[in-house]
């Protein structure tokens, strides 16, 4: 404290309801960052999980059960968007929402809750990019690149969708993916041997055939996949053969919009300093990643994308708990998942100010 005998300090205080709305693509992984941190807090949570995961959504509010996390601490409702996310929004005692889904939901959270003075937290997608220099270790880009892409079917919102290939790599980068990717197993996911699992559904797989036509039509060049896998053991799923479209320009739909599946772009540069440009020309920007020896471009990557992370010399996916996840642009809105980052999205700072003076003390100030 600036005065004698006067003890200051600043301390977190749970806002008191939070309301967490979580995608299917990682049913148990998003619902635990977002509500481990809020119960931390102090808070109490009622979560709405997506409509295609409510088994996984209730087997976790189980196990906080068999915890002996108390009655009422979390909250699972089940139902849609429309009908359980939109009474949260109107729901006065819930002062939070944080949502992980699409651009196009989150902005309409977004709008309702300012409308509120509710604080919101948002993480709606990406086009992350994968950077490919011409000092690049090739086989450790192609590794890269496989697991990004196709690891889990494109269906997570780190997935590289987009890999900007220096001009001198361009035809290796292409017979090396083409050739890996012929070798990528593809059926249940559940089968360790399997590399590549099913779509979540026909939606989904209609999404994606829809931006294959938009592709050809586009005129990128189609070099692998492309294509619905219907015969075998493939009938009794939704799956999509690995995709590679190459020769694409930087402002075509599919190396500009979310396309969550197993689709990636190939776009030529000549230049870092080109690359970092298309990378950071989408809508979105949670993750990028560059492959290169040259630690100068390295330093100059890492300042320069425009995301939330940004790997060097590995994929674009994963996240460590203890580190902030989210992004910037159309990915969200500022607030981060993980790390310490989450705390200030589930609390308030109170300032405390304790006098132990025994009298009234006012700051003096000295005139000249």
């Amino acid at each position: 404290s600036e005065l004698k005998d006067k003890f200051a300090m600043s301390v977190r205080a749970p806002v008191g309801v939070v309301g967490i709305i979580t995608p299917w693509n990682f049913p148990i992984a998003i619902a635990t960052w977002k509500s481990f941190p809020a119960i931390v807090a102090g808070n109490a949570v009622v979560w709405k999980p997506a409509s295609e995961t409510p088994v996984m959504a209730f087997e976790l509010a189980k196990i906080f059960e068999e915890a002996g996390l108390p009655k009422g601490v979390i909250n699972v409702v089940f139902g849609s968007g429309s009908n359980v996310g939109e009474a949260m929004l109107e729901e006065n005692d819930i002062r939070v929402i944080s949502f992980t889904g699409s651009n196009e939901v989150g902005r309409g959270i977004a709008s309702k809750c300012g409308q509120k003075l509710k604080k919101v937290s948002l993480e709606m997608g990406g086009k992350n990019a994968v950077i490919v220099m011409d000092d690049a270790d090739l086989s450790l880009a192609v590794e890269g690149i496989l697991w990004s892409a196709f690891g889990t079917s494109g269906q997570r919102c780190t997935a590289c969708s987009r890999v900007l290939v220096h001009e001198s790599l361009k035809d290796q980068l292409e017979e090396r993916l083409m050739y890996e990717m012929a070798k990528l197993t593809i059926g249940n996911g559940l089968d360790e041997s399997i590399k590549v699992g099913p779509i979540i559904n026909q939606k989904g797989l209609e999404k994606i055939k829809s931006y294959i036509r938009v592709g050809n039509a586009e005129g990128a060049k189609l070099l692998a996949g492309g294509y619905v896998l219907e015969n075998g053991e493939h009938k009794k799923g939704h799956y999509f053969a690995p995709t590679l479209f190459t020769d694409v320009k930087a402002d075509m739909r599919i190396a500009q919009e979310e396309i969550f599946g197993p689709v990636v772009s190939l776009i030529p540069i000549k230049s870092l300093e080109e690359a970092i440009e298309i990378n950071n020309g989408v809508e979105f920007g949670l993750s990028s990643s560059i492959f290169t020896k040259d630690i100068n471009k390295v330093f100059a990557a890492q300042r320069d994308l425009d995301t939330g992370i940004v790997y060097v010399n590995a994929g674009t996916t994963g996240a460590e708990i203890h580190l902030p996840f989210g992004g910037t642009k159309g990915t969200g809105n500022g607030h981060r998942d993980s790390g310490l980052a989450a705390l200030d999205v589930f609390t308030e700072w109170k300032s405390v100010y304790v006098d132990f003076s025994g009298k009234l003390q006012r700051a003096q100030i000295d005139v000249e």
